[in-house]
C-alpha cells in the first residue's frame, strides 16, 4: 500500500491528510507524484497510525443489559474513581486501556457518575462478556496511550478524538468539563490540541461550550 493508498482509504483530501498527521502538504504531494519517497521508517510508523484508525474509526452502539452476563464493580461502591477502575481493570485484565470517560478519570479531569454504567475501553472483544463495555478498538498505538496509577488510559489528544467520533451515542458532559480545565489550565488556549479535519468544524463549537462551562 502506498502514500495515496493510505490516503484514500481514510477518504481524505491530500490537504486533510496533511493536517491529520502533521505532514508538510508539499511533502504528501511530492511523496504521491514519487518525486521524492518517505524515508521507511516514517512510512512504517505512517502505515500503523492508518491501520489503527481505520480499525477504530469503526460505529459503536450502547450495549444494553444482559441478565446472562456478569457486572462489573459498582462505582457507587467506591470512594474516588481511581479505586474503582482499579477493581474494573482486575475484572477485564491487565491489558486494558481506558477511553473516553474512564480515561478523562484516570486523568483528573472528570469525576464521573456515582451510577456509571458504561465503561469505554481499547482491548480484546472478549471483554464485552461483562454488562456495560463498549470496545472503541482491539489495538491502540503507544503513542496515544498514557500511564497513571498502574492504569493505561488514552491521552487527552485522542480522548477528545473519540468522543467527537462517537458523539452520537456518548453523553458530552465529561468531555466538556474535561475541555474547560484544559483551556484554563494552559493558558486560554486550546491551541496544543489537533483534531482529524473531519471534526474541526465540531470541534470549535464544543470548545467554545467548554470556555462558558462554569458560567452556566
Amino acid at each position: 500500500m502506498d502514500i495515496r493508498e493510505m490516503r484514500t482509504q481514510l477518504g481524505d483530501t491530500q490537504s486533510e491528510f496533511s493536517a491529520r498527521y502533521g505532514i508538510p502538504f508539499r511533502t504528501v504531494q511530492n511523496w504521491e507524484a514519487g518525486v521524492r519517497k518517505p524515508p521507511e521508517y516514517v512510512f512504517a510508523l505512517l502505515e500503523d497510525r492508518i491501520r489503527e484508525d481505520l480499525v477504530n474509526r469503526r460505529s459503536c452502539v450502547l450495549p444494553k443489559y444482559d441478565p446472562k452476563k456478569p457486572d462489573l464493580p459498582k462505582r457507587s461502591d467506591f470512594v474516588g474513581a481511581v479505586p474503582w477502575l482499579k477493581a474494573v481493570r482486575d475484572c477485564l485484565g491487565e491489558n486494558v486501556v481506558f477511553a473516553l470517560d474512564e480515561a478523562l478519570m484516570c486523568q483528573g479531569s472528570f469525576t464521573g457518575h456515582s451510577d456509571e454504567y458504561i465503561i469505554w475501553i481499547y482491548g480484546n472483544d472478549s471483554a464485552a462478556r461483562y454488562n456495560g463495555v463498549v470496545v472503541l478498538g482491539n489495538g491502540i498505538s503507544s503513542y496515544n496511550v498514557q500511564e497513571k496509577d498502574g492504569l493505561f488510559y488514552t491521552n487527552f489528544m485522542r480522548t477528545v478524538s473519540d468522543a467527537l467520533a462517537n458523539e452520537s451515542i456518548l453523553d458530552m458532559q465529561g468531555i466538556t468539563e474535561a475541555l474547560s480545565k484544559y483551556y484554563y489550565a494552559n493558558g486560554e488556549s486550546f491551541s496544543e490540541l489537533f483534531v482529524a479535519p473531519e471534526y474541526q468544524e465540531r470541534f470549535e463549537q464544543l470548545a467554545n461550550d467548554a470556555i462558558y462551562y462554569y458560567d452556566e
